[in-house]
């Protein structure tokens, strides 16, 4: 059963600018969730269903959000979306998408695979500290998940 004390966010990051500015915008906006960085798909996916490097987590901890950036190393984000909508015990995770990309494609690729949100990410450090801001209230304060997910143990 999933852990609702930690409140886990999987940030999915390969650029280590973005990574760093997440990081501040959710601690100048005293959001203290534990974050945990993946660089690129394959590091999501072995997070999310314990394997790989991650090899013995406890896949029933899962994250109670997921920022996802798109463009990334080895796997894409629109295939770790979709590897994590396909699987039981993680689609209802919400899933954000937090990427650079405001081509018509991509987004409606990622709203048809399932993502909850599809957010450009703001040039400006105010602008970008304000959209997560808003995204960490909502998704981890308002929100109500159903982030067990279907198959889980009671």
């Amino acid at each position: 059963m999933q852990s609702y004390a930690s409140k886990v966010i999987l940030l999915v990051e390969d650029n280590p600018n973005d990574e760093e500015l997440t990081r501040l915008a959710f601690e100048q906006n005293h959001i203290t969730n534990p974050l945990v960085v993946a660089h690129d798909g394959v590091e999501a996916l072995d997070y999310l269903f314990g394997t790989g490097t991650f090899e013995g987590r406890n896949v029933n901890e899962r994250p109670q959000l997921v920022v996802l950036d798109l463009k990334l190393p080895r796997v894409s984000g629109l295939q770790v979306l979709e590897a994590i909508r396909q699987n039981e015990k993680t689609c209802y995770t919400p899933v954000v998408i937090l990427t650079s990309s405001k081509e018509d494609e991509d987004i409606m690729t990622a709203y048809e695979l399932g993502t909850n949100a599809y957010v450009q990410k703001p040039v400006d450090f105010l602008q970008f500290t304000s959209a997560v801001k808003q995204l960490g209230l909502f998704w981890l304060l308002l929100n109500e998940s159903p982030v067990r997910g279907a198959g889980s143990a009671a």
